[in-house]
Protein backbone atom coordinates (compact mmCIF):
# COMPACT_ATOMS: atom_id res chain seq x y z
CA UNK A 1 0.00 0.00 0.00
CA UNK A 2 1.35 3.42 -0.97
CA UNK A 3 1.99 5.70 1.99
CA UNK A 4 0.28 9.08 1.88
CA UNK A 5 2.11 12.32 2.75
CA UNK A 6 2.99 12.65 6.43
CA UNK A 7 1.60 15.78 8.09
CA UNK A 8 2.95 17.11 11.38
CA UNK A 9 0.30 19.18 13.18
CA UNK A 10 1.81 21.49 15.82
CA UNK A 11 -1.14 22.85 17.81
CA UNK A 12 -2.01 22.78 21.52
CA UNK A 13 -5.80 22.85 20.92
CA UNK A 14 -7.20 19.33 21.18
CA UNK A 15 -10.32 20.21 19.19
CA UNK A 16 -8.28 21.56 16.27
CA UNK A 17 -6.00 18.51 16.26
CA UNK A 18 -8.97 16.12 16.29
CA UNK A 19 -10.66 17.97 13.46
CA UNK A 20 -7.47 17.99 11.37
CA UNK A 21 -6.76 14.32 12.05
CA UNK A 22 -10.24 13.18 11.02
CA UNK A 23 -10.33 15.32 7.90
CA UNK A 24 -6.77 14.75 6.72
CA UNK A 25 -6.76 11.00 7.35
CA UNK A 26 -9.97 10.73 5.29
CA UNK A 27 -7.99 12.27 2.40
CA UNK A 28 -5.11 9.81 2.66
CA UNK A 29 -2.66 11.77 4.82
CA UNK A 30 -0.77 10.30 7.78
CA UNK A 31 -0.89 12.51 10.87
CA UNK A 32 1.66 13.17 13.61
CA UNK A 33 0.64 15.49 16.45
CA UNK A 34 2.67 17.84 18.66
CA UNK A 35 1.15 19.90 21.45
CA UNK A 36 4.11 22.23 22.02
CA UNK A 37 6.85 24.01 20.12
CA UNK A 38 9.65 21.83 21.50
CA UNK A 39 7.78 18.61 20.73
CA UNK A 40 7.10 19.88 17.20
CA UNK A 41 10.77 20.67 16.59
CA UNK A 42 11.84 17.27 17.92
CA UNK A 43 9.28 15.41 15.77
CA UNK A 44 10.35 17.36 12.69
CA UNK A 45 13.92 16.21 13.24
CA UNK A 46 13.07 12.59 14.04
CA UNK A 47 10.05 11.85 11.81
CA UNK A 48 10.86 14.00 8.73
CA UNK A 49 7.25 14.91 7.84
CA UNK A 50 6.34 15.89 4.28
CA UNK A 51 4.51 19.03 5.43
CA UNK A 52 3.95 20.90 8.71
CA UNK A 53 0.81 22.70 9.91
CA UNK A 54 1.93 25.19 12.55
CA UNK A 55 -0.30 27.16 14.91
CA UNK A 56 1.20 30.46 16.08
CA UNK A 57 -0.35 30.39 19.57
CA UNK A 58 1.71 27.70 21.27
CA UNK A 59 2.09 27.49 25.08
CA UNK A 60 5.88 27.28 25.35
CA UNK A 61 7.11 29.40 22.42
CA UNK A 62 5.62 31.76 19.86
CA UNK A 63 4.96 29.96 16.58
CA UNK A 64 6.74 32.72 14.69
CA UNK A 65 9.96 31.87 16.54
CA UNK A 66 9.37 28.17 15.88
CA UNK A 67 9.11 28.91 12.17
CA UNK A 68 12.38 30.88 12.18
CA UNK A 69 14.12 28.10 14.12
CA UNK A 70 12.89 25.42 11.72
CA UNK A 71 14.08 27.40 8.73
CA UNK A 72 17.63 27.37 10.07
CA UNK A 73 17.92 23.66 9.19
CA UNK A 74 14.67 22.44 7.62
CA UNK A 75 13.06 23.05 4.19
CA UNK A 76 9.85 21.12 4.88
CA UNK A 77 6.79 23.07 3.66
CA UNK A 78 5.08 24.91 6.53
CA UNK A 79 1.51 26.20 6.48
CA UNK A 80 0.79 28.57 9.35
CA UNK A 81 -2.56 28.80 11.15
CA UNK A 82 -3.15 32.29 12.50
CA UNK A 83 -5.85 34.64 13.74
CA UNK A 84 -3.79 37.54 12.36
CA UNK A 85 -4.92 38.83 8.97
CA UNK A 86 -3.11 42.11 8.22
CA UNK A 87 -0.75 42.37 5.24
CA UNK A 88 2.10 43.22 7.63
CA UNK A 89 1.55 40.02 9.61
CA UNK A 90 1.36 37.93 6.45
CA UNK A 91 4.54 39.45 5.04
CA UNK A 92 6.38 38.80 8.31
CA UNK A 93 5.36 35.14 8.18
CA UNK A 94 6.46 34.80 4.55
CA UNK A 95 9.77 36.51 5.32
CA UNK A 96 10.30 34.08 8.20
CA UNK A 97 9.94 31.17 5.79
CA UNK A 98 6.27 30.12 5.78
CA UNK A 99 5.15 28.54 2.53
CA UNK A 100 1.61 29.69 3.09
CA UNK A 101 -0.77 30.84 5.79
CA UNK A 102 -4.44 30.42 6.51
CA UNK A 103 -6.50 32.63 8.78
CA UNK A 104 -8.75 31.16 11.48
CA UNK A 105 -11.52 30.21 11.16
CA UNK A 106 -10.85 28.26 7.97
CA UNK A 107 -12.52 25.60 5.84
CA UNK A 108 -10.92 22.19 5.33
CA UNK A 109 -11.37 22.57 1.58
CA UNK A 110 -9.19 25.66 1.62
CA UNK A 111 -6.53 24.05 3.81
CA UNK A 112 -6.41 20.94 1.63
CA UNK A 113 -5.98 23.09 -1.47
CA UNK A 114 -3.12 25.02 0.14
CA UNK A 115 -1.47 21.75 1.20
CA UNK A 116 -1.67 20.33 -2.32
CA UNK A 117 0.01 23.44 -3.70
CA UNK A 118 2.78 23.38 -1.07
CA UNK A 119 3.52 19.72 -1.79
CA UNK A 120 3.30 20.17 -5.56
CA UNK A 121 5.69 23.12 -5.57
CA UNK A 122 8.56 21.15 -4.05
CA UNK A 123 8.80 18.98 -7.20
CA UNK A 124 11.67 20.19 -9.47
CA UNK A 125 11.02 21.52 -12.97
CA UNK A 126 13.45 19.06 -14.54
CA UNK A 127 12.46 19.60 -18.18
CA UNK A 128 12.38 23.38 -18.35
CA UNK A 129 15.04 25.80 -19.53
CA UNK A 130 16.21 29.36 -18.94
CA UNK A 131 14.17 32.58 -18.81
CA UNK A 132 15.71 36.05 -18.82
CA UNK A 133 14.31 39.56 -18.55
CA UNK A 134 16.65 42.45 -17.84
CA UNK A 135 19.09 41.32 -15.13
CA UNK A 136 16.69 38.66 -13.82
CA UNK A 137 17.53 35.08 -14.81
CA UNK A 138 15.42 32.01 -13.96
CA UNK A 139 16.86 28.51 -14.37
CA UNK A 140 13.71 26.37 -14.22
CA UNK A 141 15.57 23.04 -14.25
CA UNK A 142 17.44 23.92 -11.06
CA UNK A 143 14.77 26.19 -9.53
CA UNK A 144 17.38 28.93 -9.39
CA UNK A 145 16.66 32.67 -9.67
CA UNK A 146 19.45 35.24 -9.97
CA UNK A 147 19.43 39.02 -10.11
CA UNK A 148 22.66 40.72 -11.23
CA UNK A 149 24.26 37.28 -10.89
CA UNK A 150 23.31 36.95 -7.22
CA UNK A 151 21.05 34.06 -6.26
CA UNK A 152 17.74 34.98 -4.63
CA UNK A 153 15.75 32.97 -2.11
CA UNK A 154 12.02 32.31 -2.57
CA UNK A 155 9.35 30.37 -0.74
CA UNK A 156 7.77 27.63 -2.90
CA UNK A 157 4.64 29.73 -3.44
CA UNK A 158 6.65 32.81 -4.42
CA UNK A 159 8.64 30.72 -6.88
CA UNK A 160 5.48 29.13 -8.31
CA UNK A 161 4.01 32.60 -8.87
CA UNK A 162 7.17 33.88 -10.56
CA UNK A 163 7.37 30.75 -12.73
CA UNK A 164 3.75 31.15 -13.88
CA UNK A 165 4.26 34.82 -14.71
CA UNK A 166 7.50 34.05 -16.58
CA UNK A 167 5.86 31.27 -18.60
CA UNK A 168 3.29 33.84 -19.70
CA UNK A 169 5.64 36.83 -20.11
CA UNK A 170 4.03 39.93 -21.66
CA UNK A 171 0.59 38.37 -21.21
CA UNK A 172 -1.86 40.01 -18.82
CA UNK A 173 -2.94 37.42 -16.27
CA UNK A 174 -6.10 38.10 -14.30
CA UNK A 175 -6.32 37.75 -10.53
CA UNK A 176 -8.56 34.71 -11.00
CA UNK A 177 -6.18 33.03 -13.47
CA UNK A 178 -3.23 33.38 -11.10
CA UNK A 179 -5.15 32.28 -8.00
CA UNK A 180 -6.58 29.24 -9.82
CA UNK A 181 -3.12 28.28 -11.07
CA UNK A 182 -1.45 28.57 -7.67
CA UNK A 183 -4.19 27.49 -5.28
CA UNK A 184 -6.71 25.71 -7.45
CA UNK A 185 -10.38 26.39 -8.24
CA UNK A 186 -11.44 25.48 -4.70
CA UNK A 187 -10.05 28.79 -3.41
CA UNK A 188 -12.35 31.82 -3.57
CA UNK A 189 -10.42 34.48 -5.55
CA UNK A 190 -9.10 37.21 -3.24
CA UNK A 191 -6.95 39.88 -4.91
CA UNK A 192 -5.73 41.12 -1.53
CA UNK A 193 -4.26 37.69 -0.76
CA UNK A 194 -2.44 37.62 -4.10
CA UNK A 195 -1.25 41.19 -3.56
CA UNK A 196 0.85 40.04 -0.58
CA UNK A 197 2.82 37.67 -2.81
CA UNK A 198 3.17 40.25 -5.58
CA UNK A 199 4.61 42.67 -3.02
CA UNK A 200 7.05 39.98 -1.83
CA UNK A 201 8.24 39.29 -5.39
CA UNK A 202 8.72 42.97 -6.15
CA UNK A 203 10.81 43.42 -3.01
CA UNK A 204 13.14 40.72 -4.33
CA UNK A 205 13.32 41.28 -8.10
CA UNK A 206 12.72 45.01 -8.61
CA UNK A 207 15.27 47.79 -8.28
CA UNK A 208 12.51 50.03 -6.87
CA UNK A 209 9.52 47.94 -5.70
CA UNK A 210 7.30 51.04 -5.54
CA UNK A 211 8.00 51.74 -9.23
CA UNK A 212 8.35 48.28 -10.79
CA UNK A 213 9.86 47.68 -14.23
CA UNK A 214 9.42 43.89 -14.44
CA UNK A 215 6.30 42.87 -12.52
CA UNK A 216 3.63 45.31 -13.66
CA UNK A 217 0.08 45.89 -12.42
CA UNK A 218 -2.74 46.05 -14.95
CA UNK A 219 -5.26 48.12 -12.94
CA UNK A 220 -8.50 46.30 -12.23
CA UNK A 221 -7.37 43.23 -14.19
CA UNK A 222 -4.24 41.54 -12.87
CA UNK A 223 -0.48 41.45 -13.48
CA UNK A 224 2.04 41.12 -16.31
CA UNK A 225 5.71 40.16 -16.34
CA UNK A 226 7.49 42.47 -18.73
CA UNK A 227 10.33 41.44 -21.04
CA UNK A 228 13.25 43.86 -20.78
CA UNK A 229 16.22 43.69 -23.12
Amino acid sequence: MVRGPVVLVIDDELQIRRMLRLSLESHGYEIIEATSAEEGIQLTASKHPDIIILDLGLPDKDGFLVLKELREWCNTPVIVLSVKSSDEDKISLLDAGANDYITKPFSMGELLARMRVALRNIVPDATEGIFKTGDLLIDFAHRSVKLHGKRLKFTPTEYALLRFLARNAEKVLTHNQIINELWGPEIEPDPSYLRVYILQLRRKIEKDPSHPDILLTEPGVGYRLSLIS
